[in-house]
C-alpha cells in the first residue's frame, strides 16, 4: 500500500513535466558561470523552490481541475489522482498547502541573497501556481495559461536565477529565458491541444477552444521553433558571442518528428507521448545551450 500511495503522489506531481521548472535554473546558472558571478548554494536553493512551485502548482491542478468538475470519466490524458480515486481532494488539498509551504525554506535563503524582489517574485509564482485553476477566474480555464507559462517558466524563472547568484540583472538573461518559456509554452499547447473536445464540454476555455484545433497546432510549431532557433540564433546577433551556443539549434533535428504528429494527428495517447517528448526536448535544449554558452 505504501508503494502504491507512493507512486499516485508521484504521477501527481508529473515527472515528465518537471523539466519546465529545472531547465531555466540551468540556463540561468551557466550564464552566471559566464560572467563570473556562478553561486552554487543560490543555483542549488533556485533549483528546489522552482521544482517545490512547479509539483505544487499540478497538485493544485489535479485538485482544482477535480473539484471544477473538469476531470471526468472522459479525460484523455495522463491520469489524475483526486479524479481516479487514489488521493482524496481532502489529502490532494493539504498536500498542496504543504509543497507550497515546503517551498519557503529554500525560498528564505534566496530571499536573503536577493532581498524583498525576490519575496515578491516567490509570492506571485505561489499564488499564480494556485490562480492557474483555482479561484473564480483561473488563468487556465480563461486562455490566460500560455501567458502564465512563458513568462514565469521564461524571463523569470531564468532572470530569477541570474539575480540571486549576481544580484544585478542585465537583459540577456531576460532574452535567453525565452527559450524555455517557449518550450514550455508549447508542452502546453500540446496538453491543450490533447482536452480540446473535453475542454469544450467542462467550460475550460484554453487557446486550443477559442481559436481552435488548427491555432493550437500552428502555435506549437512556431513556439518550439522560435525556442530552439529563433533565442540562441538573436542572442548570438545580439552579444556577438557564444557561438557554441547555437549548438542548441540542433534539437530542431529530433524535433521534426514530434512537429510532424501534431499537425497531422488527434490521437490522445500519440499526443501525451509528444508531450513528453517535447519535455525531453527541452532537457536537450538547455543541456546544450547551457554547454555552449561557457565555452
Amino acid at each position: 500500500m505504501a508503494s502504491q500511495s507512493f507512486q499516485a503522489w508521484l504521477l501527481a506531481a508529473r515527472p515528465k513535466t518537471l523539466a519546465a521548472g529545472i531547465t531555466p535554473v540551468l540556463i540561468g546558472a551557466a550564464l552566471a558561470w559566464s560572467d563570473g558571478v556562478f553561486h552554487g548554494p543560490a543555483a542549488l536553493a533556485a533549483a528546489l523552490g522552482a521544482l517545490l512551485i512547479q509539483i505544487g502548482t499540478n497538485y493544485a491542478n489535479d485538485y482544482f481541475d477535480f473539484v471544477k468538475g473538469t476531470d471526468t470519466e472522459e479525460r484523455v490524458g495522463p491520469k489524475r489522482m483526486t479524479q481516479a480515486g487514489l488521493v482524496t481532494p481532502a489529502q490532494m488539498r493539504a498536500a498542496t498547502a504543504l509543497v507550497f509551504a515546503l517551498a519557503f525554506i529554500p525560498g528564505a535563503y534566496l530571499v536573503y541573497r536577493g532581498g524583498w524582489p525576490i519575496l515578491a517574485l516567490g509570492l506571485v509564482s505561489i499564488l499564480c501556481g494556485v490562480l492557474y485553476t483555482g479561484g473564480p477566474y483561473p488563468l487556465g480555464y480563461l486562455g490566460l495559461g500560455d501567458i502564465f507559462v512563458l513568462f514565469f517558466f521564461g524571463p523569470v524563472a531564468v532572470g530569477g536565477t541570474y539575480y540571486v547568484q549576481a544580484q544585478t540583472l542585465p537583459l540577456v538573461p531576460l532574452l535567453a529565458g525565452l527559450a524555455p518559456g517557449l518550450f514550455s509554452t508549447a508542452i502546453l499547447t500540446v496538453n491543450n491541444l490533447r482536452d480540446a473536445d473535453t475542454d469544450v464540454k467542462t467550460g475550460k476555455r484554453t487557446l486550443a477552444v477559442r481559436l481552435g484545433k488548427p491555432f493550437a497546432r500552428a502555435e506549437y510549431v512556431v513556439t518550439l521553433l522560435l525556442g530552439a532557433i529563433g533565442v540562441p540564433v538573436g542572442l548570438w546577433l545580439y552579444s556577438g558571442q557564444h557561438r557554441y551556443a547555437l549548438a542548441a539549434c540542433l534539437v530542431v533535428l529530433p524535433a521534426i518528428p514530434a512537429i510532424r504528429t501534431v499537425m497531422t494527428s488527434s490521437d490522445p495517447a500519440k499526443l501525451n507521448d509528444i508531450l513528453a517528448g517535447t519535455g525531453k526536448l527541452l532537457l536537450l535544449f538547455s543541456v546544450l545551450f547551457s554547454i555552449g554558452w561557457v565555452l
